[in-house]
């Protein structure tokens, strides 16, 4: 047995620490004493010490099983700096040479080594069970378990092969330790490696230090750019869920003078060890990445995590916040939320099998929940993960530092309860959602759900809001859901009691993240900011060069470029040419005039640009804009043309509507003349020339939408716009 005293002195010896943190100290008694564990500890909270201490002091070497090459390399450097001698730690797997393994396996025998890391994939290969067997192990530590979890957030079929192998090479103690699961993952987790009767270890899921906030995601791009800029030399990391987004966005950052570079798993893995290490070397302020980076990185001062994309389950966006303040410090968590990226989430899991499928589908609602909640985030997070939160205020979210109003809710709330009692507690939240709101479906139908007494009980509200109620009674324990069958509803005895006596319960209405459809916001151009003298005297010029053309004045520049150059005082062709809305063919054609009149009112009221506010664009590498230009060019049909480019056509209609917007000329003609009677073609086009005051597709389908498709409308705004560049 090992005494406290000189398990402190190991602790202070190899690692420098005087004191434990958290549950530190027990758990390593635990593995010491030849005790199964599992481990539940936050990113932050130190994993890595609860494995590392009891392997420097027991006889033998701990094989530590990890999913990453990064971080294994990571962590054995880390070891290694702690020792004198480099073979203390060394890791197994497939970027070692044929002599770098020999050394290691020599190391291992000789005794050297107290700790070897190894991939779950290279504890497979029966060449390397064969060394193990020869090896005295005083313990497996299965980290990052939650890759066990097909429930898990980065779910590893290598991981669920783990203990039948441990159990061929020779059976010693399991540590399993992750920084993200839920009950059913935890359970999952010990099932798979048969350690039911382990020892539990759990700390609290809250990380104080962590500002959570959502935002709608529009002009995301440029409001990092902002960010990142008033916040220099801060270290940072952005997820995004495509490589081809890595890429993209880790190039506007370079272009706008950020450090920045990428990380995702299509790199060969030389670059990506040496983008990793410029990271951790302060070389460069951000790392822009797929989820493949967040378990390889070891950064303590990490200060903001920004997800340009919400991830697809709940422990993905805990895990990868959690990579910001690991050292208490400040830890700015922001996401960007938009519900056409969950639409195209799920429409990635189509082709898998069902019960994936609807896995998925429970892990996607529980993102949705989270964005769209008004309720505290941190209480929703903690929920989630099987922990309550009973503070009112957490002060470092969005929603608390900004509270919607709040109203009584105690008569939803029994609506909700007696439909989930009505329902036999056998079916999910969407479900009860649309009995309530009054929706028909064929599962309505067929479960004659259409016929209880709260179907459509209040036609003011839809399936959103009843969401929302229900969301809420779970976080108040009323309902409960049962992750194991799907996500069915069921009550609490805490609900059935409230039936029987209800009482006040008050509700926050959900966050509407919908993204506008009108021209303004699509330019994402007006706001206070706007220099209203400077917009009167461009709008003058703007008509000006109008009659000289003989065109509308919206042809020329449309309001919101106007607006926007209201704002970034554009004096040069390039800095013009930047302004949505004004591509090269204005700038050239307009451009003197316009930056003329700009420069000179800049120098005469003595103006501060605001040159944050200046995004450079990235070219689009892809050609999708040339493809397009060439493609009409060559009178090609724009469905053709948005099928070979995986467009829809309304997409597609944004693309060409863009590419006019900004000078380009276009002649759709032979399209539109296919595609619309001459009559309506001529009645649309006298509407822009005669009658529209700002030329845009708002204005345009609330005058003509009566009578008028709206593909009809944006193709005739099309022709429009490109006869006046």
């Amino acid at each position: 047995m090992y005494k406290d005293s000189s398990i402190h002195d190991y602790l202070k010896r190899y690692f420098g620490f005087d004191t434990f943190k958290g549950t530190q100290e027990d758990i390593i008694k635990n593995i010491l004493g030849g005790r199964d564990t599992f481990v539940l500890m936050p990113t932050g909270g130190g994993k890595s010490l609860c494995y590392q201490l009891p392997a420097v002091i027991m006889d033998g070497t701990a094989i530590v099983i990890s999913p990453l090459i990064a971080l294994m390399k990571n962590q054995v450097d880390a070891m290694r700096n702690f020792n004198t001698t480099d073979d203390v730690a060394h890791f197994l797997n497939s970027s070692l040479t044929k002599s770098a393994i020999t050394k290691v396996r020599q190391d291992v025998l000789g005794g050297k080594t107290k700790l070897l890391y190894v991939a779950p994939e290279s504890l497979t290969k029966e060449e390397n069970i064969e060394f193990l067997k020869s090896v005295n192990i005083s313990f497996y530590a299965v980290d990052e378990a939650h890759c066990i979890s097909e429930w898990g957030h980065d779910f590893r079929p290598e991981y669920r092969r783990i203990r039948p192998i441990i159990d061929n090479i020779g059976r010693s103690p399991i540590i399993a330790l992750t920084a993200t699961a839920t009950p059913k993952v935890q359970h999952d987790i010990q099932k798979n490696l048969n350690i039911l009767d382990a020892d539990i270890f759990k700390s609290s899921f809250n990380r104080a230090n962590l500002y959570y906030e959502v935002k709608a995601k529009q002009d995301a791009a440029r409001e990092i750019i902002k960010y990142i800029k008033n916040n220099l030399g801060k270290s940072g990391i952005i997820y995004c869920l495509s490589r081809k987004k890595v890429e993209e966005l880790a190039e506007t950052l370079k272009v706008n003078d950020i450090k920045a570079l990428a990380y995702h798993a299509g790199m060969d893995s030389a670059t990506r060890s040496a983008n990793q290490d410029k990271f951790l070397m302060e070389e460069v302020d951000v790392i822009v990445a797929t989820i493949a980076f967040g378990m390889g990185i070891d950064k303590p001062d990490v200060r903001y995590v920004i997800h340009y994309d919400m991830p697809k389950s709940l422990e993905g966006y805990y895990q990868e916040t959690g990579r910001a303040g690991r050292d208490g410090g400040e830890g700015r968590c922001i996401a960007y939320y938009s519900y056409d990226d969950i639409v195209k989430l799920e429409k990635f899991m189509q082709g898998k099998p069902i019960a994936e499928q609807e896995i998925g589908k429970q892990l996607l609602l529980e993102t949705v929940s989270y964005a769209e909640s008004s309720t505290c985030r941190r209480k929703i997070l903690l929920h989630y993960f099987g922990e309550e939160y009973t503070q009112d205020n957490c002060e470092a979210c969005d929603n608390c530092l900004h509270p919607k109003t709040q109203f009584e809710g105690s008569e939803y709330v029994v609506n909700v309860l007696e439909t989930v009692l009505a329902v036999k507690e056998k079916h999910k939240a969407d479900h009860i959602a649309k009995v309530l709101a009054g929706v028909v479906n064929s599962a309505i139908k067929s479960y004659k759900h259409h016929k209880l007494d709260t179907f459509g009980i209040d036609e003011e509200k839809d399936e959103k809001f009843w969401n929302m109620v229900i969301r809420q009674a779970l976080i108040g324990k009323l309902l409960t859901k049962d992750i194991e069958n799907y996500g069915l509803i069921g009550l609490t005895q805490k609900g059935r009691d409230y039936i029987e006596k209800p009482y006040s319960f008050m509700l926050n209405e959900d966050h509407d993240y919908t993204e506008s459809e009108d021209e303004e916001a699509n330019f994402g151009a007006r706001t206070a900011a706007t220099d209203e003298e400077l917009l009167s005297i461009l709008k003058d010029l703007r008509k000006k060069l109008a009659k000289h053309s003989g065109q509308p004045p919206y042809t020329i520049f449309q309001d919101p470029s106007l607006e926007e150059m209201a704002i970034q005082y554009p004096v040069t062709i390039e800095e013009l040419q930047n302004i949505t809305g004004v591509g090269a063919g204005k700038a050239q054609r307009y451009g003197n005039e316009v930056v003329e009149i700009i420069k000179n009112y800049v120098a005469d009221k003595e103006i501060l640009r605001p040159q944050d506010m200046v995004v450079k664009s990235v070219v689009n590498k892809s050609g999708l804009k040339v493809y397009i230009i060439q493609s009409i060019d060559r009178k090609m049909p724009l469905d053709d043309i948005a099928e070979a480019k995986g467009l829809e056509p309304e997409e597609l209609l944004s693309e060409i509507e863009a590419i006019v917007s900004s000078g380009t000329k276009l002649n759709i003609d032979y399209y539109v003349n296919m595609a619309i009677d001459e009559d309506r073609q001529n009645d649309i086009y006298s509407f822009f020339m005669e009658e529209a005051q700002t030329g845009s597709l708002e204005e345009a389908i609330n005058e003509l939408g009566g009578e008028f498709e709206e593909e009809e409308i944006r193709l005739m705004r099309i022709k429009v716009l490109s006869d006046g560049n």
